[in-house]
C-alpha cells in the first residue's frame, strides 16, 4: 500500500493527524522554555486544493462545512489553516505537517523539517521562505533538510533544547516500514528518553495495525497513546480504512482533551455506519 503526501493531501488521514499535532503543540507550548520539533518524512508543506481530490472532499471539505466546533482543538486546526490561507494568500492551500507545525512554533522553539526527495525538499524550502516572508513576526528557527529521515534521527537526537517532539509520517510503500518505524521510536526513545514522539500508520489490516501495536507498546515499556479514526470497515484492503497514530510519552491531559475532540472528529468526517474512532493507553508503565 502507497501513501503519497501529495496524492491524499487534505483527507480524513491528514485531518486526523493534523489535529492531533498542533494539540501536541499547544500542550508543549504550556511552558515557556522552548521545544524542538523534528519532522522526519516532512513532504513539501503545501499543496493545491483548487481542484480537490474526492479524498479531500470527504476530509477537510467535509470538517469545513460545520459552521461551529465544540472542541476547542478542532477550531484551533481550522483557524491555523485559515491563517496560513490568508497569510500566503492562497485561498485553497492545504498546509502539510512541517508548515502547521513551523506556523505553529514560537521564537524559542527550533524545527528540523527532512524530505528524502529533492523535489519535495525544495518546495518546503519554498514553502517556508514564503512564511517568513509573509509574516511580521519572525518565524522560529529551522531547517530544512534533504535525506532519510529515519537515518536523520540519530543525527537530531538528543537536542539542547532537553524538550521536544519528533513527527514520523513515512509513505509506507514498502513491507519493511512498520518494522522501520518500530526502530526509529526505539531509537528515539533511547536517544531522547523525555521526548514526546508520534508516528503515524496507516489502518488497512485490522491484524497488522493491532500485532504492530502491541508490538510497539511491549518494545518501548514507556507510556503509549494509540488515537485511531477509521471511516470504513477496519479489516477491508480495499483502501485506507483508517488513520492511527501511536504517541510515546504522550503530555499530561492529551488523552482526556482526545476522548473529547475525537469522537466529534468522527461525527464531522463519518460517511458510513463502519466509521469509529478510538483513544486509549497501550502502556503506562515506565520503563
Amino acid at each position: 500500500m502507497k501513501y503519497r503526501h501529495s496524492h491524499h493531501a487534505g483527507n480524513f488521514a491528514d485531518v486526523h493527524k493534523h489535529v492531533t499535532l498542533l494539540a501536541l503543540i499547544g500542550a508543549l507550548q504550556k511552558k515557556d522554555k522552548g521545544f524542538f520539533y523534528l519532522d522526519t518524512h516532512a513532504g513539501r508543506g503545501s499543496y493545491d486544493l483548487s481542484s480537490p481530490r474526492a479524498e479531500a472532499v470527504g476530509g477537510i471539505g467535509r470538517l469545513a462545512q460545520a459552521a461551529v466546533h465544540e472542541a476547542a482543538e478542532l477550531r484551533a486546526y481550522q483557524g491555523a489553516l485559515a491563517t496560513l490561507r490568508t497569510e500566503l494568500k492562497q485561498r485553497h492551500l492545504y498546509a502539510g505537517s512541517p508548515l502547521l507545525g513551523l506556523a505553529a512554533l514560537r521564537p524559542q522553539d527550533r524545527a528540523v523539517l527532512i524530505d528524502l526527495e529533492g523535489g519535495e525538499a525544495h518546495s518546503l524550502e519554498a514553502a517556508v521562505s514564503a512564511l517568513a516572508q509573509a509574516r511580521a513576526a519572525p518565524l522560529a528557527p529551522v531547517r530544512v533538510e534533504r535525506g532519510d529521515g529515519f537515518q536523520r534521527l540519530k543525527a537530531w537526537l538528543p537536542p539542547p533544547e532537553r524538550r521536544g517532539l519528533t513527527f514520523i509520517d513515512p509513505p509506507y510503500e514498502e513491507p519493511e516500514e512498520f518494522a522501520r518505524v518500530s526502530a526509529a521510536l526505539a531509537e528515539g526513545l533511547r536517544r531522547f528518553p523525555t521526548g514526546v514522539q508520534v508516528a503515524w500508520y496507516p489502518i488497512k489490516d485490522e491484524r497488522t495495525s493491532s500485532a504492530w501495536q502491541a508490538g510497539c507498546a511491549r518494545t518501548l515499556g514507556v507510556p503509549t497513546l494509540a488515537s485511531e479514526l477509521w471511516l470504513f470497515r477496519r479489516d477491508s484492503r480495499v483502501a485506507l480504512n483508517g488513520s492511527g497514530l501511536l504517541i510515546v510519552n504522550p503530555p499530561h491531559l492529551i488523552l482526556e482533551r482526545m476522548q473529547v475532540w475525537l469522537p466529534e472528529l468522527l461525527s464531522r468526517l463519518r460517511s458510513s455506519a463502519d466509521a469509529g474512532s478510538s483513544a486509549r493507553m497501550l502502556s503506562e508503565s515506565p520503563r
